[in-house]
């Protein structure tokens, strides 16, 4: 036997399987329009483009732009979204692979696609973070049931009926709502508006869903936008009692699984198969109004639409992924763009609301601009809220009451326990957890940076205090508001309020509502005498009735909270918690115990939230801050995040070093200050992420689109070169901190 004939013996049935060799698969190029602009799902910056991909002809009618397909790049099977397709491509013809699969029908239209493009840009993200977010995870039997839907009845409410019972809310509207007719001709128009309404008590869902109803009426479509799961609920009780049904199955098709409605909900709690269930519906215009948490800014509406945020200052709005849109701003956008409506409903206006209803010459930037203020007629609005009183020291004093400095001093036990005869008592308290602040020891006022208006915080090794913000040394410190030159150290926090409260309201049952809590949060109470100790956002609603009285403790924490809306944040909190309470008509009555600011406490007892929000732009505007301007936060290794402040030009010697504002001339960086690593840092990337600092850039409102655009250049050039430590950022950030 020759040696080329050698074999290496083996055991019978294990022989090597005999492979036979495959030549290339045969491809068309289609006839029209052969090649295709994919975006895939690679979320690294600089490769953050289309690319371009050829069609068999074989898939030319199936590959439709907004399709889901699967491809080959660098050597991987990855999905994408065919963007649009071209009849050329710029690269060389030799160098394009061809689509392996088409996935799915159309998923993402023509206008989103336009919408996610354009909330890529001003966010300073790519199109394919965008989708990552706003396309729920694909579920093939899902897409199956529903193209087998899609040329189903429609099961909407008759449009007839709709109409009356938007009219019905209208007049009760406009009976709450100054320059209410403004709102419904927008509703009802073809061009974009913008406004922003100051909620009466007890009024928000029901607002809401007029608008909803009105924009349905008129042919439009509705997104609201709710800050938790809660009050996304709450909504769609509303919207079901206005007779709109949800998004459900309707047991009409085989086995009664069917699906029909009017309103989808939208959020990244639901399980996948119905997010995706109900994106598809939304996207195919089986269903024009969407309700949900942040995920519903995307919802995949097509024409003229009405785009709503309930409490447009929340925190659950900024999105925790790149490009870390808000969902204010991405609603705003879009119902530019569809020359809808943008309604910021809340009961506390923030800081961006108030500067957008003064300054309506202001240049208009992508997520911002002139907006029209619908306020309540002041009768109303005091009618529909309890009566609130202020207990400070000063109060306490003219009323004599002898527990001056207890945390529930007597005045207020005598008016709880006289509306605990009636029905239920909540007590709102700060949240469980314990921070640390720097106070002045004379006035006790928050110990601020005298440079930029920023938290102080202690010191590191040289036990100097310095700027959150901008990370200045306190040096020769002094209170601006009495003088004083020392601080002390304040540990803001509650814990022990029920086993204190049981000593002052003995025998009286007690309900603890708060997600720190082993009993988490309560939903709901019944309308009997008891009392209800929440934290904020935990409140829990009284079946059938309301609270006869609301009391916040703890009043004094409000002044050591570290962010920047800080206050604005607080009174959000309390207002929430007062419009729980029966309105002043039926003996409600509210109670703020203990000292804050003035500014609040006038705004909550008189239910104006104008008051304090223009109290704190007037001292943005004079301390450069936002929304005064533009802004972003850079973070991550010092190195890094210095080389990227230089590429874009803030740094010192830069083009955009300095910023003007009203004659006054700012630095355009504060700090970089260090922080601390994340807790979820494994120790594999502990080494790329020691000595992390991060700044805030400011900028002019022309430059802000600007600025985007040369963050995104900055770090896909960090990633391409693959520069050492983590490089992150964030236009328009929520807080400073």
């Amino acid at each position: 036997m020759s040696t080329s004939d050698a074999t290496q013996p083996t055991f019978d049935g294990m022989q090597p399987r005999r492979r036979r060799p495959r030549g290339g698969a045969a491809h068309t190029p289609a006839v029209r329009l052969p090649v295709a602009r994919v975006v895939l799902d690679i979320q690294a910056t600089h490769l953050g483009r289309c690319f371009d991909y050829l069609i068999d002809e074989r898939l030319s009618e199936a590959a439709r732009p907004g399709c889901l397909v699967r491809v080959r790049f660098g050597g991987q099977r990855v999905s994408g979204i065919i963007w649009e397709r071209v009849e050329h491509s710029d690269t060389d013809p030799s160098a394009l692979r061809y689509i392996e699969r088409v996935l799915s029908g159309v998923v993402m239209g023509g206008q989103m696609r336009r919408d996610v493009a354009a909330i890529a840009d001003a966010y300073g993200g790519t199109c394919a973070n965008i989708v990552r977010v706003a396309l729920p995870q694909r579920i093939a039997a899902v897409d199956k049931e529903m193209a087998d839907l899609a040329d189903g009845p429609d099961t909407r409410a008759d449009a007839g009926a709709r109409a009356a019972a938007a009219q019905a809310m209208g007049a009760d509207f406009a009976r709450r709502y100054e320059r209410a007719q403004v709102l419904a001709d927008a509703l009802a128009g073809e061009r974009f508006q913008s406004f922003v309404v100051d909620a009466v008590a007890g009024s928000a869902c029901a607002d809401l869903t007029w608008m909803a109803a009105s924009a349905l009426a008129h042919g439009r479509s509705a997104v609201l936008v709710m800050p938790s799961m809660r009050e996304v609920w709450e909504v769609m009780r509303a919207l079901e009692g206005a007779g709109l049904t949800a998004f459900a199955p309707d047991g009409e098709g085989p086995g009664g699984e069917a699906w029909g409605g009017d309103v989808a909900v939208l959020s990244g709690s639901l399980g996948p198969a119905e997010r995706y269930r109900a994106y598809l519906a939304v996207a195919s215009g089986r269903v024009r109004c969407v309700v949900g948490t942040r995920a519903a800014m995307y919802a995949p509406v097509t024409g003229p639409a009405l785009f709503a945020v309930l409490d447009d200052g929340a925190y659950q709005y900024a999105d925790g992924l790149m490009p870390y849109a808000n969902a204010r701003g991405v609603c705003r956008l879009r119902a530019r763009l569809h020359d809808g409506v943008f309604v910021a409903m809340a009961y506390a206006r923030s800081v961006l609301s108030q500067w957008e209803c003064e300054d309506t010459t202001a240049m208009p930037v992508a997520v911002s601009g002139p907006s029209a203020a619908i306020v309540p007629f002041r009768d109303v609005a005091r009618a529909a809220a309890p009566s609130v009183r202020w207990l400070n020291r000063d109060e306490l004093a003219r009323l004599a009451d002898p527990s001056i400095g207890a945390r529930v001093p007597h005045t207020a036990v005598r008016v709880l326990s006289a509306a605990l005869e009636h029905g239920p008592v909540l007590f709102s308290i700060p949240s469980d957890g314990i921070s640390e602040s720097l106070v002045c020891a004379r006035c006790l006022r928050q110990a601020r940076c005298l440079r930029c208006t920023g938290p102080l915080e202690r010191g590191g090794p040289t036990g100097t205090p310095r700027c959150r913000w901008c990370g200045a040394p306190a040096v020769d410190w002094h209170c601006p508001h009495c003088g004083g030159e020392r601080m002390r150290v304040v540990r803001v926090g509650a814990a022990g309020t029920a086993q204190e409260l049981q000593g002052l309201f003995r025998g009286v049952p007690m309900v603890l509502s708060s997600p720190h809590q082993p009993q988490g949060v309560v939903e709901q109470v019944a309308d009997a005498p008891a009392i209800v100790i929440a934290t904020p956002g935990a409140e829990p609603h009284v079946r059938a009735g309301a609270y006869r009285a609301v009391a916040i403790l703890d009043a004094w924490t409000s002044l050591y909270r570290q962010s920047i809306d800080a206050y604005i944040d607080v009174l959000r909190d309390w207002m929430r918690a007062m419009a729980l309470c029966a309105p002043r008509a039926d003996g409600g009555a509210g109670l703020l115990i203990g000292e804050t600011d003035p500014v609040i406490a006038q705004s909550l007892m008189t239910w104006d939230p104008r008051i304090l929000a223009a109290a704190e732009l007037a001292q943005r505007r004079e301390a450069g801050l936002p929304p005064a301007v533009s802004a972003a936060c850079v973070w991550g290794q010092r190195n890094a995040v210095a080389e990227t402040l230089r590429r874009i030009g803030v740094a010192s010697g830069g083009d955009w070093a300095t910023l003007r504002l009203c004659d006054d001339e700012f630095q355009a960086v504060l700090g970089p200050v260090p922080i601390p690593p994340e807790r979820t840092v494994d120790s594999r990337e502990l080494e790329q992420m020691r000595d992390r600092v991060k700044a805030v850039v400011l900028v002019a409102h022309a430059r802000r689109a600007e600025l985007a655009t040369r963050l995104r250049t900055a770090v896909a050039r960090h990633v391409a070169a693959r520069e050492f430590g983590e490089l992150r950022f964030r236009v328009d950030p929520k807080d400073l901190l």
